[in-house]
């Protein structure tokens, strides 16, 4: 099979672009490793991942929840910009600010989303099923809202 001299040159030149991008990439991650392990001293740690944990970041524009929901394992949630609400069903609604981080046990119903007037950016860690509830109402969405204790080491 015969082709144009034009077409040669692209593939030659595709082939050379795939062999730098490859080595870009191999290299590059060859001196993560490397800065990554220079982190620890006394030994190496493990690192665990499994297929079931899931971690998210979830952008709650203002106003904006989740339905009521459990989870199997638990979940682990903390607002990277704005302000995030959480509640447990039957308790008060928290209010948490950047850097705070709240944990919700397994199997606890609860919902979390954004303040009425402000976007909330939150990371969740959770691993298991999720079971949908029922939605979270304007009234209780609007309930009565408290600041968790503080968690200053002070």
């Amino acid at each position: 099979m015969s082709h144009s001299p034009k077409k040669t040159a692209e593939i030659i030149t595709s082939f050379c672009a795939a062999l730098v991008l490859g080595a870009v990439v191999l290299l590059t991650q060859t001196n993560v490793i490397s800065a990554q392990s220079s982190n620890f001293q006394g030994g190496s740690p493990e690192i665990s991942q499994t297929p079931d944990m899931a971690n998210i970041r979830i952008l709650f524009p203002a106003g904006v929840r989740s339905s009521w929901h459990t989870h199997s394992w638990g979940q682990l949630l903390m607002i990277e910009e704005g302000i995030g609400l959480h509640q447990i069903r039957g308790r008060a609604i928290e209010e948490f600010q950047v850097g705070e981080p709240y944990w919700t046990p397994a199997d606890v119903e609860h919902w979390h989303g954004a303040h009425p007037d402000v976007d909330a950016l939150q990371l969740t860690i959770y691993e298991g099923e999720v079971v949908w509830l029922d939605p979270v109402t304007d009234s209780q969405y609007q309930g009565l809202r408290v600041r968790p204790q503080s968690r200053s080491v002070d």
